[in-house]
């Protein structure tokens, strides 16, 4: 479990200044349908999924993980338990041997992209405009997977247009994405199945393009970055997303970056103590060489004594010379550092994960790597507020950045709302997307915007 204090999204008991507990908040909340009973609720299943919770009940902020559940996280709609995707099953039945072939549906396809531990993608189009196609069924050898019509990406074929003759405001091409496992790999050779509600089968045989499933999720996600459509085409692409390809690449995605994170290499540097005061976590991608910078210029500052260094690769290339710099590090400057390297790019998250699992103190610092410290004395000032503040402040919290000219990076970060219009009906629908902003981002003007903000 990650050794990094945080805090839980409400409490029911509050302390005073003297920090001995008041009587606890009386707060009325509307029912919740559909709660588990204690017998059905697994309580370590909810904590590893919600590892805030798990601090806030060793902590003493709530009695048990139920009474979080209770309380908090039915309303909030907390995961009981973290997703299982070595458990999971794929769409894959036994096929007949024999195949209608009784439809007017005009379609293809263009390519079918297929890794047999990963799933599948799909581009083409059809002319459904009217007919109702349920189903796609991809038939390779006695098994086949269905990809329902509802989770494809309905995307502009101008060529397509062309082709038929028609200047309607209809998309018809799609691409689809299902994460799946074939149990019984089969040959490249395949049978795509355009499945009608009237029972009607259009198929089309092809040739599958096998791969891994890093290079299908890399496809799949190019290819939507391409695609038309009638609108705004990055607001439409995120509309379409929803329609159940984004869950999809998730999946494929999460099951990804499970398999890179799951045997790393480490090897640590001057560990000079069991436990430090503080684990100083740096996420590395494509450039070893900031791992020597940063030891040149936070070595022998005043206060680092107790700090540690951690070091993750999301670049398996550089290994060699990373480990090279790594080693130099060591004998110029001795600072306490562990190396922690992927079998590939498991994204900024994933990769911090595993590098706060090699931490020896119950404080995460995250830098990145081409952060460099503006005050000298920076260690011993972090060290005060951990000894002086209430421990409510002191769990998590972020720093001002800057740019080398001296104007503010960002002091904070906050979310903001822009509003997109979806043509795909015809009439501009508004479509909110959420992004992320710096307060006071190049502003010259520090002291307006380098305060605290609760969060």
């Amino acid at each position: 479990m990650p050794k990094i204090k945080t805090v839980a999204s409400s409490s029911r008991v509050v302390k005073s200044r003297e920090g001995q507990p008041e009587a606890p908040l009386a707060i009325a909340l509307p029912p919740v349908e559909g709660l588990l009973t204690p017998e059905e609720f697994d309580g370590e299943a909810y904590l590893r999924a919600n590892l805030d919770v798990a601090y806030a009940v060793k902590a003493g902020d709530f009695a048990s993980a139920y009474d979080h559940y209770l309380l908090h996280g039915a309303r909030d709609g907390r995961p009981l338990r973290l997703p299982s995707y070595k458990n999971y099953k794929p769409i894959v039945y036994e096929y007949p041997s024999s195949v209608m072939n009784a439809s007017d549906l005009r379609a293809s396809v263009d390519a079918c992209v297929v890794s047999w531990l990963g799933g599948l993608f799909i581009v083409g189009w059809m002319d459904d405009s009217n007919a109702t196609v349920d189903t796609l069924r991809v038939v390779g050898g006695d098994f086949h997977v269905d990809l329902p019509v509802t989770m494809l990406v309905r995307v502009r074929r101008p060529d397509v247009e062309a082709a038929l003759g028609k200047a309607d405001r209809y998309c018809y091409g799609f691409c689809g994405l299902l994460h799946c496992v074939w149990t019984h790999p089969a040959g490249a050779k395949m049978t795509v199945e355009f499945r009608q509600s009237s029972g009607a089968i259009h198929a089309v045989d092809v040739t599958a393009h096998v791969v891994d499933k890093v290079e299908l999720r890399d496809i799949a996600m190019s290819h939507l970055a391409k695609t038309q459509f009638f609108g705004n085409p990055d607001v439409e692409r995120i509309q379409r997303l929803g329609s159940g390809f984004g869950g999809q690449a998730i999946r494929l995605n999460q099951s990804i970056t499970t398999d890179m994170v799951a045997s790393p290499y480490v090897e640590r540097f001057s560990q000079t103590a069991q436990t430090y005061k503080g684990s100083i976590v740096v996420c590395l991608y494509g450039k070893s060489e900031f791992y020597f910078l940063q030891h040149a210029l936070f070595g022998g500052l005043p206060g680092l004594e107790g700090y540690e260094f951690v070091y993750v690769s999301n670049s398996p290339e550089i290994s060699e010379a990373l480990l090279k710099e790594a080693h130099s590090a060591n004998r110029t400057y001795g600072l306490p550092s562990t190396v922690v390297i992927l079998s590939g790019n498991a994204g900024f998250g994933a990769a911090n994960n595993v590098a706060v699992r090699q931490a020896q103190s119950d404080r995460v610092l995250i830098v990145n790597p081409d952060v460099f410290p503006r005050n000298r004395a920076w260690a011993q000032q972090h060290s005060h507020l951990l000894e002086t503040l209430p421990e409510p402040q002191t769990r998590i919290f972020g720093s001002t950045l800057y740019y080398d000219d001296g104007s503010l990076m960002h002091g904070g970060m906050y979310f903001d709302q822009d509003t997109g219009l979806d043509m795909s009906s015809g009439t501009p629908t508004p479509i909110h997307l959420l992004r992320v902003e710096h307060y006071g981002k190049g502003a010259a003007e520090v002291a307006r915007y380098a305060k605290s903000r609760p969060v």
